[in-house]
């Protein structure tokens, strides 16, 4: 295997994972409805309309990421969607510990780093779309 090639399985496991894991998360929000979310973001002062946002960060993205379509943005959708989830019920968390001495936001930290990762290295040549 050459080092482009280990490359492009790296960010292709990279993308499938993040994709299927936070797909695991919309996946509820579709069958269950975003009632909870528009009542964080109503709590906030926020119009509940943006709660419909969830869905493109937790299922569209998600998706583009797994198929490597436009895997840039999807990463990028994935950021912004989970900074609107620390934001929204999180943020008294975000310097704490478990009892067990790791981040309480492990969770939300891979989401949101991983995303951060895709946008910037793209998805590789085992997408459906290859960006350089």
């Amino acid at each position: 295997m050459n080092d482009d090639n280990t490359a492009d399985i790296g960010k292709l496991i990279l993308r499938a994972y993040i994709g299927l894991a936070m797909l695991g998360h919309g996946i509820p929000k579709i069958l269950g409805g975003i009632g909870g979310i528009e009542g964080m973001l109503a709590n906030q002062g926020l119009p509940g309309l943006l709660a419909y946002g969830v869905y493109v960060g937790e299922v569209v993205a998600p998706v583009m990421l797994i198929l490597g379509l436009y895997a840039r943005i999807g990463g990028v959708l994935v950021v912004i969607n989970m900074l609107f989830a620390i934001a929204l019920a999180h943020t008294g968390e975000i310097f704490a510990l478990t009892e067990r001495g790791a981040w309480a936001l492990e969770l939300q930290g891979f989401f949101l780093f991983g995303g951060l990762a895709v946008a910037l290295i793209g998805g590789g040549r085992y997408a459906l779309r290859p960006e350089a």
